[in-house]
């Protein structure tokens, strides 16, 4: 059984003129420099082609090599570990100064110097961190070695240079992570609280049972975009280990960057982005779903 039909004249107002004039900047914007470019490198991915020649059309050949490539998957595995490494840490510590934010009577001072290494150039901070970290030279090291302790070679090692860097990246982004979550924090009525403390609900009560599950679309947003800007690594790595040693740190980005620019194979670099765009997209749709994001418990 269909509904009534809307006449035309009832969807193309005065206001729906309006609003599409309004986002045409935007659309001409999208199509520019997302929509055009994605397409065309959609088409390069079935093509073998190196920059200087005519592109050669070989169908579905770079994806087949793709998922037979061992240096791919090694690439996969190193940036689902800084995945791994990363968000968790960033996520849970992130809340956490949200949390003691909302609790200092002036917080302006403390969310002014969280922010700041967050407003530090990726490249900038990946070199304060190979000097701080240097094996023989950096003072972290020098730290360690007064306690008595020996030398860690925090970014030479395979066992520790993939965490050295999600710890980089920790310092930088938790900072931004805590602003977004206490935003979402404000947004919580103060009388759930009130309510919560007079029924005898001590602090961590309130915060499992108020905070975490009114703070959720927050949490999702949080994730989500923490999880696709860790599949985007590539600063840190190419300024600190270049994806060494012996590709312990040769990210996703990292691997389609040597085959566009150090191996001129644009072809299979477009293909591994194109799959990382779906593993990307992937993700994000069962979050979303998982998560329920487009619900609120503020109504529940």
């Amino acid at each position: 059984m269909t509904g009534p039909k809307i006449p035309k004249q009832a969807l193309w107002t005065a206001d729906t003129r309006t609003a599409l004039l309004l986002m045409l900047p935007s659309l001409i914007g999208f199509g520019t420099f997302f929509a055009l470019p994605a397409l065309r490198g959609l088409y390069i991915s079935f093509n073998e082609w190196d920059l200087f020649s005519d592109p050669q059309l070989i169908g579905f050949r770079n994806y087949a090599q793709l998922f037979s490539d061992s240096e791919y998957w090694n690439s996969l595995r190193v940036t689902v570990l800084y995945v791994i490494y990363n968000i968790p840490i960033q996520t849970a510590i992130g809340l956490l100064l949200a949390v003691a934010c909302t609790r200092m009577r002036s917080s302006t001072v403390m969310r002014g110097f969280l922010i700041l290494p967050w407003l530090l150039p990726n490249v900038l901070v990946g070199l304060l961190f190979l000097w701080l970290l240097d094996p023989l030279l950096g003072i972290v090291n020098e730290f360690i070695v007064s306690l008595g302790a020996t030398r860690v070679p925090f970014l030479t090692s395979t066992g520790s240079a993939l965490g050295s860097i999600a710890g980089i990246n920790i310092w930088r982004h938790v900072g931004y992570t805590s602003l977004l979550f206490f935003a979402g924090l404000q947004a919580i009525p103060k009388s759930l609280y009130e309510a919560a403390q007079i029924d005898g609900a001590n602090a961590a009560r309130r915060f499992w049972s108020i905070t975490l599950p009114l703070v959720r679309p927050v949490m999702t947003f949080v994730v989500i975009t923490s999880v696709i800007g860790s599949f985007q690594l590539f600063d840190t790595v190419a300024v600190t280990t270049e994806g060494g040693p012996t590709n312990s740190t040769e990210v996703m980005i990292w691997f389609i960057f040597k085959h566009a620019f150090e191996r001129f194979n644009m072809g299979y670099a477009t293909a591994a982005s194109m799959v990382l765009f779906l593993i990307l997209l992937a993700f994000t749709i069962a979050y979303m779903k998982y998560a329920r994001a487009g619900e609120s418990d503020l109504g529940s």
